[in-house]
Order: structure tokens, then C-alpha cells, then sequence
């Protein structure tokens, strides 16, 4: 009988997701409700040296397809090892964070296993042994719950939801290989070009700064960024902005867009369109700066300034300064 919950932990060039490991430590939460243990599973080239680092976070095992058959993603190859992973631990539940990654991977495992996949899941409803995952739907309108009659049932997480929960005492954990070939793989990277963007990746960022026409014009993005480097923030902007041509789609925050959910959001010159906030109303504080008192976004914000944004904002930058200056 299936039980357990294996975590897919995604890393980038040696470097775990954070949001990987918010799905570890949710794992970890809720797998004495599922019974069993929680498997970490890692795949990758040259992976073995950083799967240590994952034993402070609670898993009972780690498990480990080191190749250079893996060094570069293949959805193919990827889901070849996923699987072969999921079946070795007869895992009831699969978590994974819910990443551009993982949106092109998990859909091809549940397909494999003939699985259903709830994918952006922001709470977990218990129920007896089970997990019902819950997630928003209609822009946030209303929550869905979900009940698995499956072997196996596969979630991601919704970045920032959930609380990351580290050991503060060094923790062994046994690593086991998993010996897998990647397979046909059809399509190959060959190389990678880095675009520039944020520092701070969109999705994952505990602060974001976000700008709407109310900016004016796309010669005035340096603006808001002054306040994401003072604040450690990621740049985000509306998809009118995007599709006015004025910054790259990878910023974009709405429904057509990444949904983000920081600690702190701060929307500058942004009218507050249904399509926007479905991919920030998750937010835990939302600050509004626009011009226009009436603007939708006030009704869903958390702190309001009606101005100028090209007023406010470098004014906010300049205090800020003073502050992290005096630190």
C-alpha cells in the first residue's frame, strides 16, 4: 500500500529552489497525517555534493540520480528519473514546487502513472489519512478542494505559502543513489543564454515592487528600481505595461502571467485589473500607490497612498537609504 510523500527538489546550477524546500518542510508537517516517511529526490549532474544540505530539513531519505546524462533539464530524461523515483518509494503523495519547471515535468509523470496532478496548491485540508489539496480558482474567487482516488497523487506548491522549517542541530540523513538512464531523450540543450532580469526571482522574492502605466513610460523602470535594490525586492509590472511593449514578459504578475505571493507587494501606478490580481492577492501585505483615489486595487490593499508614483516612490527610495544607511 502506497504511503509517504517524495519531494521533487529542483536545483539550478548547484543551487536548490527556495521553493523547493517549502515543499520539503510540508512534507515534513504533513506526513505524520499520511503515514510512512518523507523521501527528498534530486536528479542532476554533479548533484551528490548538495544533497547533504537537504538532511537539515527533515527528510527521513535522500535520494539521489546523479548523471551527466542529466546535466541540462530534458522534460524526457527528467521524467524518466521522477518516475522511476516515485515507484521505488510507492509514494502516496508527490510534492514539487510550483515553478516554470515543474509546470512542463509533473503533467508528463502523472501521465506516466496514470495519476491525477493538482498543480498551485496553497493549504492542505486533512481528512483521516488523507491530504485534500485546496487551491484557488476564478482569479480567486473561490477555493477548490480536490480528493485523490488514485495509488498516487501529485501537487505543487505555491511558492511563498508555505513556512520553510530548518533544523538547527546537524542532522544525518542516509543518501541513496537511484541508478536511472535518462532514455530517448529527443530534444537536447545545447546551450543557454542568461537573459538579464531580476535578482531576485519573480516567483519566489519575499518582496516585490510592481509597476502599471501609472509609471509613465518605460524610461522610468530605474525609478522603481532604486526601491527594489534598497528593499532586496524583485521588479514586477501588469500585463497592460507588457504588452505596451515596455518591459519583458518575465515580469509580467496576473493570470497570464507568474503569480507571486511575498510578504510585502507594492503595486505603483497599477489600476488593479481581476486579470492582475489573480496573481497577487495572495499577498500578505499589499501597499497601492496611484493617483486615481478610486483605483480597484485600494479595495484590495492593505495600505493605500493616493499620488503620484513618481513622486512617491523616490521619495520612499530616499528615506529608505537613510535607513539601511544607518544599520
Amino acid at each position: 500500500m502506497a504511503e509517504g510523500i517524495l519531494v521533487f527538489v529542483e536545483q539550478r546550477g548547484g543551487q536548490v529552489r527556495k521553493a523547493s524546500l517549502e515543499a520539503l518542510s510540508e512534507a515534513h508537517r504533513k506526513v505524520a497525517t499520511v503515514g510512512g516517511a518523507v523521501t527528498a529526490f534530486i536528479v542532476g549532474k554533479d548533484v551528490k555534493s548538495i544533497a547533504g544540505s537537504l538532511a537539515k530539513y527533515h527528510p527521513s531519505k535522500i535520494l539521489v540520480s546523479d548523471s551527466a546524462d542529466f546535466e541540462n533539464y530534458s522534460t524526457e530524461g527528467y521524467a524518466t528519473a521522477l518516475t522511476e523515483a516515485v515507484k521505488k518509494t510507492d509514494a502516496k503523495y508527490v510534492f514539487a514546487a510550483n515553478t516554470a519547471l515543474s509546470k512542463d515535468l509533473l503533467p508528463r509523470v502523472a501521465a506516466r502513472l496514470d495519476a491525477p496532478l493538482v498543480s498551485d496548491v496553497t493549504e492542505f485540508v486533512v481528512d483521516g489519512n488523507n491530504l485534500l489539496p485546496k487551491r484557488p480558482q476564478y482569479s480567486g474567487k473561490t477555493y477548490t478542494v480536490y480528493e485523490f482516488n488514485s495509488p498516487v497523487g501529485l501537487v505543487t506548491l505555491r511558492p511563498n505559502v508555505f513556512a520553510i522549517e530548518e533544523s538547527s542541530n546537524n542532522v544525518n540523513c542516509p543518501i541513496e543513489d537511484l541508478a536511472v538512464s535518462a532514455g530517448e531523450v529527443k530534444a537536447k540543450v545545447t546551450a543557454t543564454q542568461a537573459a538579464s532580469g531580476n535578482k531576485v526571482e519573480l516567483s519566489e522574492a519575499s518582496v516585490v515592487v510592481a509597476g502599471g502605466r501609472g509609471i509613465k513610460g518605460p524610461e522610468n523602470w530605474p525609478v522603481l528600481q532604486s526601491l527594489c535594490d534598497q528593499l532586496g525586492a524583485a521588479l514586477g509590472a501588469s500585463r497592460a505595461v507588457v504588452d505596451a511593449g515596455w518591459i519583458d514578459h518575465q515580469f509580467q504578475v496576473g493570470q497570464t502571467g507568474k503569480t507571486v505571493s511575498p510578504q510585502l507587494y507594492i503595486a505603483c501606478g497599477i489600476s488593479g485589473a481581476i486579470q492582475h490580481l489573480a496573481g497577487m492577492n495572495s499577498s500578505k501585505v499589499i501597499v497601492a500607490i496611484n493617483n486615481n483615489p478610486d483605483a480597484e486595487i485600494f479595495k484590495h490593499a492593505t495600505y493605500g497612498i493616493v499620488g503620484d508614483v513618481l513622486e512617491v516612490v523616490p521619495k520612499l527610495t530616499e528615506e529608505l537609504k537613510k535607513m539601511n544607511s544607518n544599520n
